[in-house]
């Protein structure tokens, strides 16, 4: 007999395993009728969840379908507003209004809900849907179930369904008068209980009063948990949520509910629009109609007085009206959607429409999954801004194409997929909510300085390694900085790479002009590229492999004149690089192979700045001109959308929030008066204006924003900083001094650092304290002084092109402001004061470098975690998605969970190596055990998988897969039993009720857990398979296996696309049980693997190797290896349980650990690690899971705060490098082991 859920409803185990009048029972037989016919009732389909939960299910039977829902008050609220009749309408409205009333009424109750909704009138809201009786909010529903407002729920519920209707009904009311009972006694409040009991519970009684009386027993325990049916029972919070799955499941199958779950798909703003549509037909029907009309009432028909002979405007031109829609094309903003013989007037309602700050459940249950829209103009204007923290409605809108989809209350949730290297995730206990910063989390203290050698036009952050900064400047140069280690990797100067292939216009003007401006610079949203547009024509884009390596990738004569900005999007899934200039051009190009998609006319001056966008599943830009035009366009070659002018009428940028909630400009006059706004979406207005700015700012003010709750502008010589919330300066900064009028601001991803450019050609950077300290994690004190030295002594070396001022292009200097610096997105000012060129010789970093070794415990910080259960040896070892626990599977089949605490010492809560976490059960005591076949579970080959939201992990040893909840250690299903076995998981990136699984007998198994079936079956591999990745970038599935062969996949159609075999080491031979692994780079194009002769670095598209490691002879073979979080360095073990640490980008030997500087000196010598995870977020921090069961982690000292330093690239070997043997065993005491 299956177990009750701990914390679960008590009642809800399938009637034939229990006792007739036991608690178990529940209301099995609590109906008052028993149907003569039991099976699944119409519409109720039961999902690989319901297997999964088989002791929660009830077997529900069917039942007849009252319809309808009861709608006391709605001809009350009908009246109210003033919809009459059909008798009482107009003859000319009869036809369509009269048609059907009910259902009209019906929809007018819906367009009412969804404007109460966006109007915030919560309470009204929830009165409606339960009065009217159309609409049953699951989220609500579920709000008020986790609070344990029991009478706001039975109260909602009433304008649905009363106890006795049908057997549902009464579970569901049973139910939740069972929970309050049980809170109340596990509250020893005996007072509360007898009053739930005899008001709420009584009425069961009737039906069986066994049941009655046994649940009146439990008044007479101290502990109800002294029922042995109850003894599982958990905390209120998990009792709650066991409880609601199940009442989730009730109502579904509920026929009461039907065609009540779901809300109609509904523009947004619909009732608005309505109104609107009426208030223009009225406008147009004026005698006399004004060009703005003063509409202050909608209580009576709206009409123009006499204007006083004035002309009436025309139509085409009328602000209110908008311009007439083009032929063929989307009808302007706030336009009526709909055939029409002849183009007519229609208003221009805004960019977008009332974004409702908190969205209608379209379904029971869950995140609601929306596709991409039908009209793509439509969402354009009004695109739906993300939910607010209340979760409690979502009124969708109607431009998806999608069908709603169910989110599975119980089983892997879908879930946002991120690239597995950027970790911005928020997790229980560590909510990063806006209203948790203060001022004093801004940058204001200074903590780098850099000497760039030119005058800095604009810089990035890269979006993952966050003190990495790119710089582009006034000679056309472009640097790449890692302000951590104070050290700048690269250098490049400006040059055409291939100047045949130019245009004639092009080389023209470099032959009369050979000045040349970095305009924009800005890297690709995962950071793998990064984009260059300058002052004359072309655009290059460069990539970047980690460390110091760039390499050119596209070079694109792109405009005619200046390229003034540039941006990366993601139209129709594909990267592409957006431009624009002096041409009054918008151009979008293949970011692939450069190959031009789209350009986009209407601007009548230079573009200025692009600020691409989406939302949903629809993609736009905004864009901004020198004459202070606004426009908007679809990636659709149809126009602009939008037409508007920004304050100041003149050099303007725009940017969102970063949770793209919110729309920010900053722009300044050319009379040096500055503006930063916030936008009213819905109106296409200003909605606040920040104070702060001098009446005339000495340049193009520049502006960036951070954590969604600051904006900065450099102005005065400092940087001002708002609260979005707030339009008054909250303070500044002017960063010890030496700051142009107008400096170039740039914050990293988090916001904990600002680079500022100085009037000296270089660059400030501010921290705050997270900031200060991430930087102290990526300073090596002994090489920044050997290079402080160097660079002291570095000698000017001026540029032929210093002593030439870099003109503007012609466009913008024919409209006389090349006395004015110019501005680029986000805090990239053009400015024409040109001073000559210092380049710094490069240092001979080859000289000082030296391999960091690691021989004692005093040199690093290490922990090992403490086990109460004696594992045997560690066979897997990964770290939470989270960061906050391991998970280790040992090679006896039991699951090891810990978490470290949250503290005064460890205020993040994060996995550390100072502070010891806890081996972490659950209070059931219960152990994560999987199923194991009659063999020795030590011979087997083990493997698991996390989901992304670390709520579940896939596991298996040798027998079936379980499933297990990583909250409760329940498993939840079992599935695959051998044979063949599964020896390797992986989640599919964007679903993950898809999961591969290789198989001891070569083949690798594409399983939808959702309908337990194998979608198909991948062969190619002679052995088993060893190792799988999936790239979310190229669709594609890398395999390995012990064959030592490598295979990629296509996931459309999971083809087989290419396969070669490892290149194996001359004289190396590997054993017959050898491995090999693999493991996707942060840009999901290059992938590691791991062989115990070798570590390599492949390229995907083309499987080639493009850089290799093997171990010198005679030393251990590699026994596990990973990249880091930021895939910047590879951590990899060795048999004689040497560590070694390698640079990622060249395979370059960088820190060597001995053993004993971790292990202790009683320690066998057949320890070894056998397996290493690096932690998600912390690039210096990693695990190692060793043979005895032990786990260590490990980190540098803070004093240090990295593994050693990189070797220059020349000291290795592109193809190959050798290395020291690791430190310990010889070459005969590896044969031993």
């Amino acid at each position: 007999m299956p177990l009750p859920t701990p914390g679960g409803p008590i009642l809800s185990s399938p009637p034939k395993v229990t006792a007739p009048g036991s608690i178990q029972s529940g209301l099995n037989s609590c109906q008052p009728q028993r149907p003569k016919k039991r099976g699944r009732p119409r519409g109720a389909t039961l999902t690989w969840e319901d297997r999964l939960q088989a002791d929660q299910l009830i077997k529900l039977e069917s039942l007849s379908r009252p319809t309808g829902g009861r709608r006391r008050g709605w001809p009350r609220l009908l009246r109210s507003i003033g919809v009459r009749s059909s008798r009482g309408l107009p003859a000319t409205r009869v036809v369509w209004w009269g048609a059907d009333m009910s259902s009209l009424s019906r929809e007018l109750v819906f367009l009412i809900l969804q404007f109460l909704d966006e109007e915030k009138f919560k309470e009204t809201v929830h009165k409606l849907e339960q009065e009217s009786g159309f609409f049953f909010n699951m989220k609500y529903f579920e709000e008020e179930v986790h609070n344990g407002n029991w009478d706001d729920v039975e109260k909602y519920l009433s304008g649905f369904t009363k106890v006795d209707d049908n057997r549902y009904s009464m579970k569901i009311f049973f139910e939740i008068r069972k929970q309050k009972y049980l809170e109340a006694l596990d509250k020893h409040d005996r007072a509360k209980a007898v009053d739930i009991l005899i008001k709420d519970l009584k009425v069961f009684a009737s039906f069986n009063e066994e049941l009655f009386k046994e649940i009146t027993q439990l008044l007479t325990l101290d502990n109800f948990r002294e029922n042995e049916q109850l003894s599982k029972y958990g905390d209120t919070k998990s009792a709650r949520a066991i409880m609601l799955a199940e009442l989730k499941k009730l109502i579904e199958a509920n026929p009461l509910f039907r065609d009540k779950l779901q809300f109609p798909n509904l523009k947004n703003s619909r009732l608005r629009t309505l109104i609107n549509q009426s208030l223009n037909w009225q406008h147009q029907l004026c005698k006399n109609p004004r060009a703005n009309p003063d509409i202050k009432t909608l209580f009576v028909d709206h009409s123009c007085g006499q204007p006083n002979g004035a002309r009436a405007p025309s139509p085409a031109n009328n602000p209110l009206l908008g311009s007439i829609s083009k032929a063929g094309g989307f009808p302007p903003l706030g336009a009526t959607h709909g055939p029409t013989s002849a183009p007519v007037p229609t208003p221009l309602a805004g960019w977008m429409s009332n974004t409702p700050t908190a969205t209608h459940a379209t379904v029971s249950s869950g995140t609601i999954g929306l596709g991409g829209a039908a009209n793509q103009a439509a969402l354009l204007k009004h695109p739906r801004t993300p939910p607010s923290t209340n979760p409690a409605i979502d009124y969708p809108s109607a431009e998806s194409d999608h069908v709603p989809k169910r989110t599975r209350p119980i089983g892997i949730s879908d879930e946002v997929n991120l690239p597995v290297n950027i970790l911005p995730v928020t997790y229980p206990g560590q909510n990063h909510n806006q209203a948790m910063y203060s001022p004093d989390d801004l940058p204001k203290a200074v903590a780098r300085t850099l000497s760039q050698g030119s005058n800095p036009m604009s810089m990035d952050f890269h979006p993952i390694q966050q003190t990495i900064l790119l710089v582009g400047t006034n000679v056309g140069d472009i640097a790449l900085w890692d302000v951590g280690a104070r050290e700048r990797l690269s250098l490049r100067n400006f040059k055409v790479w291939e100047l045949g292939q130019c245009s004639v216009p092009l080389q023209t003007s470099l032959v009369k002009d050979p000045g040349v401006s970095v305009n924009r610079i800005i890297w690709s949203p995962d950071g793998s590229l990064f984009g260059v547009a300058y002052s004359r024509h072309i655009v290059q884009i460069y990539s970047y492999h980690g460390g110091d390596e760039i390499k050119p990738h596209l070079e694109i004569d792109a405009h005619v004149g200046g390229v003034n900005d540039l941006a990366f999007a993601h139209p129709n899934k594909q990267l592409c690089v957006i431009t624009c200039g002096d041409d009054k051009t918008i151009k979008v190009w293949d970011a692939t192979n450069g190959t031009k998609q789209y350009t986009f006319e209407g601007h009548e001056a230079p573009v200025f700045s692009v600020c691409p966008h989406h939302k949903e599943n629809i993609q736009f830009i905004f864009s901004t001109a020198i004459d202070g035009k606004i426009k908007a366009w679809l990636y659709d070659n149809m126009g602009s959308r939008v037409d508007y002018d920004a304050p100041g009428h003149w050099c303007t940028t725009m940017a969102y929030s970063a949770d793209g909630s919110r729309l920010f400009s900053c722009g300044t006059s050319k009379e040096g008066e500055s503006f930063i706004v916030e936008w009213n979406e819905s109106e296409g207005a200003v909605k606040r204006t920040y104070q702060g700015f001098r009446k005339r700012s000495l340049g193009v003010v520049q502006f960036d924003t951070t954590r969604n709750r600051f904006l900065a502008a450099g102005d005065e010589f400092m940087i001002k900083f708002w609260d979005m919330d707030n339009v008054n300066l909250l303070t500044t900064v002017d960063a010890e001094g030496g700051l142009p009028a107008s400096p170039r601001i740039r914050f990293n991803k988090e916001g904990t650092l600002l680079a500022v450019s100085t009037n000296d050609n270089g660059i400030k950077i501010l921290a705050n304290a997270e900031g200060v300290r991430l930087l102290r994690t990526f300073e090596n004190r002994s090489f920044d002084t050997s290079r402080a030295a160097s660079e002291t002594a570095t000698k000017p070396i001026i540029s032929p092109m210093s002593a030439v001022a870099v003109a503007t292009s012609a466009g913008i200097a024919d409209r006389g402001v090349s006395s004015v610096p110019m501005a680029g997105m986000n805090g990239d000012a053009r400015n024409l004061d040109v001073k000559p060129r210092i380049t710094e010789e490069p240092m001979d970093k080859s000289k000082i470098w030296k391999l960091t070794e690691i021989n004692e415990p005093a040199q690093l910080r290490s922990l090992r975690l403490m086990d109460t259960l004696r594992a045997s040896k560690i066979s897997r070892l990964i770290y939470t998605n989270s960061g906050i626990a391991l998970l280790a599977l040992a090679s006896n089949a039991i699951h090891l969970l810990w978490k470290w605490p949250r503290n005064d010492r460890n205020s993040s809560g994060k996995a550390t190596a100072s502070v010891q976490p806890q081996l972490w059960q659950p209070p059931s005591g219960i152990l994560m055990t999987n199923d194991i076949t009659d063999t020795n579970p030590e011979e087997a080959t083990p493997c698991f998988a996390l989901s992304k939201n670390d709520s579940y992990v896939m596991s298996a040893s040798g027998g079936k897969i379980s499933l297990f909840n990583m909250m409760t250690f329940k498993t939840m299903t079992t599935f695959m039993p051998p044979p063949p076995a599964a020896t390797f998981l992986a989640f599919h990136p964007q679903d993950n009720n898809i999961i591969a699984i290789g198989m001891d007998d070569s083949t690798i198994q594409i399983y939808n857990v959702r309908v337990d079936e194998v979608r198909s079956k991948l062969r190619g591999h002679s052995k088993r398979i060893t190792g799988l990745a999936f790239s979310h970038v190229l669709n594609i599935l890398v395999s390995s296996g012990a064959d030592a062969q490598l295979f990629v996949w296509g996931t459309d159609g999971w083809e087989k696309q290419r396969s070669r075999f490892l290149q194996m080491p001359a004289g190396k031979t590997p054993s017959a049980n050898s491995e090999t692994k693999v493991q996707f780079h942060q840009d999901q194009i290059h992938f590691l693997v791991v062989h115990e002769t070798q570590l390599a670095i492949y390229e995907t598209t083309k499987l080639e190797c493009v850089k290799q490691y093997v171990p010198r002879e005679p030393s251990a073979p590699i026994t596990h290896a990973t990249f880091s979080c930021d895939s910047q360095l590879v951590y990899a073990s060795f048999l004689d349980a040497t560590v070694c640490i390698f640079s990622a980008p060249h395979l370059n030997l960088r820190c060597r650990i001995s053993p004993t500087s971790y292990l202790t000196a009683n320690v066998s010598p057949n320890v070894y690690p056998l397996v290493i995870a690096a932690h998600p977020s912390e690039p210096n921090q990693f695990a190692l899971g060793l043979t005895d069961g032990g786990v260590h982690v490990l980190e540098p000292l803070e004093s240090e705060g990295k593994w050693g330093v990189a070797p220059p690239a020349e000291n290795g070997s592109a193809s190959s490098l050798s290395a020291a043997p690791p430190a310990g065993a010889s070459g005969s005491e590896q044969q031993q082991r």
